[in-house]
């Protein structure tokens, strides 16, 4: 299929889930049990239930892959960085966010290990509700060592190196899950392009040895909900060319990206932002049209995944359907181009 579409990862979670509101104002790197408005005893049922909605709501609007929107995590890091040996939750650390103020974050006291499969359940729910190709999302190994604090290995490669392994078990047991696509969530490489540079695709790489299957990577400016003044380049996106990753997904509708970098990724298949997550104005499908004909000029179709600029997370639900609905259908106005059917 040309063009095909997708969701980047989240998906907005109901209002009888999590809320909202306190959420609006972070975004969680150490667990937050008290984000939940369902008891401990039914979280998981409520959680399972509220997935198949967002399944349900991404079918409708005629996504061709689809996720399971992140339904049980708080972000999308925290859930899986702190399932792991070696971290103490009891005492968090500390670490300066995109926007330059201290959080809370996983504090490393100890070897970093994967004890057991964290998304694997995730998957299989996804892939027994929908006959559709079906993406998965973890954090990166880069992005997590940077959002931990360590107290253990004194090497911040040492720390990520030990998040690729974890990373690398999950990714394989994702794809034995059912899993067609895993997407690897790095967007503090953009964050911090010389760390990146240093050791980022080395611990890129440690992640994906082995690995059997389509991975994508996904490097953003921040959620628009938290972040509202973007650059308009990546300060790490060409380097991804030697990255062992078939698709790289980035955002380029809010911080209206020159698209010529990506004349610098011939190799792989561009996920391309064309939904505008800082504006809650529903685009008009010839809004997305446009910005989709816009990448034709410097990618084939071939190497084109259509998809919203980040995670939905953060928009009204109403919003977030209205925006995916209007970006298949400007979709399905350039295919209709380009077939002449």
């Amino acid at each position: 299929m040309l063009l095909p579409t997708s969701l980047v990862g989240s998906y907005p979670q109901p209002e009888w889930l999590i809320d909202r509101e306190k959420l609006s104002k972070q975004v969680p790197r150490v667990r937050m049990h008290d984000l939940w408005l369902i008891p401990e005893n039914h979280l998981e049922a409520a959680q399972d239930d509220a997935t198949l909605l967002a399944i349900r709501d991404q079918e409708r609007a005629g996504l061709d892959i689809i996720c399971d929107g992140e339904q049980r995590r708080e972000s999308y890091s925290n859930r899986f960085a702190t399932a792991l040996e070696g971290i103490d939750l009891d005492k968090p650390g500390t670490t300066i966010n995109r926007t330059g103020k201290t959080i809370p974050v996983p504090r490393v006291a100890g070897k970093i290990r994967r004890m057991r499969p964290v998304e694997v359940r995730d998957v299989k729910i996804l892939r027994a509700n929908t006959d559709r190709t079906i993406k998965a999302t973890v954090p990166g190994p880069f992005t997590m060592g940077k959002q931990a604090q360590d107290d253990f290995y004194g090497s911040e490669e040492a720390v990520a190196m030990d998040y690729a392994a974890a990373v690398n078990e999950e990714i394989k047991d994702l794809f034995a899950a059912g899993a067609d696509i895993v997407q690897i969530d790095e967007p503090w490489m953009q964050q911090h392009p010389e760390k990146a540079r240093q050791y980022g695709l080395k611990t890129l790489q440690r992640a994906l040895d082995g690995v059997q299957g389509t991975i994508a990577i996904h490097l953003c400016f921040g959620y628009a909900q938290v972040v509202h003044e973007k650059p308009t380049g990546y300060s790490f996106l060409a380097e991804l060319e030697n990255a062992p990753v078939h698709q790289v997904s980035i955002e380029a509708a809010q911080p209206k990206l020159d698209l010529n970098v990506l004349k610098q990724l011939p190799s792989k298949t561009i996920i391309l932002g064309v939904v505008d997550l800082g504006d809650l104005t529903v685009e008009r499908p010839e809004t997305v049209a446009d910005r989709i004909r816009a990448a034709l000029k410097v990618v084939p179709a071939e190497r084109l995944v259509i998809a919203p600029d980040c995670g939905m997370k953060y928009l009204p639900r109403p919003v977030a359907f209205a925006k995916m609905k209007a970006m298949v259908e400007g979709t399905n106005m350039v295919r209709k181009e380009l077939t002449g059917a």
